[in-house]
């Protein structure tokens, strides 16, 4: 709920900047792939050196880019399947971005093979949740459960605590970096349970629907060819 406000708000503010961009003839696939570059960028320019301050806030900058290509789609009155395509596969690469730059920080400076690890699952779970409701809608399922952590709740507690943790190394305020190892445990624990209820919700779905097209199945072979004739 406090997801869908913050994102009805921010549509609301970054409007008049989608339209500055189309009356620049600025198009929506440019402003989504100049949006993943530059949380790339960040990811990978500041995190694996500690950096997570700045490099959070050259992430946050970029980030707004997936609500204004959207906004600037809408103003345009399009509805384009390349682009849900692109943009959808590009959330995959920036946050396979912001994950990995915290990997390479515990793999090497921050030298914590544990929280590396717990950080390789953030990136692989999170991963995986897309997949499951990709995957259950292109089989015919609705994959009705939007799950305990989903991508948006896992960049903004990743985020906001991988900020808030890089003001020991910017600002030298002692022990806040824990912070960030905390955000990785929460995220790591609630893909985990977004996935298996994912998981089970695509069980239950499949049972349903396969239960409905035997009974169809079943109910087509009882019909006697004489009724069969009559509905034709």
């Amino acid at each position: 709920m406090l997801n869908k406000y913050a994102r009805a708000f921010f549509t609301r503010v970054l409007t008049p900047f989608a339209a500055l961009l189309l009356r620049l003839r600025v198009s929506p696939d440019a402003v989504t792939l100049i949006g993943t570059a530059g949380v790339m960028a960040g990811a990978l320019a500041f995190y694996p050196r500690g950096e997570f301050f700045w490099g959070t806030v050259v992430i946050t900058l970029f980030v707004f880019s997936d609500l204004v290509d959207g906004n600037m789609a809408r103003q345009l009155g399009v509805s384009s399947r390349w682009g849900a395509f692109l943009d959808s596969t590009l959330d995959r690469v920036a946050d396979a971005a912001i994950f990995s730059g915290i990997a390479l920080w515990y793999a090497g400076g921050g030298d914590n093979q544990v929280l590396c690890a717990v950080t390789l699952f953030c990136l692989a779970s999170g991963q995986v949740v897309s997949y499951t409701k990709a995957r259950g809608e292109s089989i015919g399922l609705p994959v009705a459960v939007n799950g305990l952590v989903e991508r948006a709740e896992r960049l903004v507690i990743t985020l906001v605590l991988a900020g808030f943790a890089g003001w020991e190394r910017t600002f030298d305020v002692p022990h806040i970096g824990l912070l960030l190892p905390l955000a990785l445990w929460v995220v790591a624990v609630g893909s985990l349970v977004t996935l298996v209820q994912r998981m089970v919700t695509v069980r239950r779905e499949s049972a349903e629907a396969d239960a409905a097209e035997a009974a169809r199945t079943s109910e087509a072979a009882d019909t006697p060819p004489e009724a069969k004739r009559e509905q034709a």
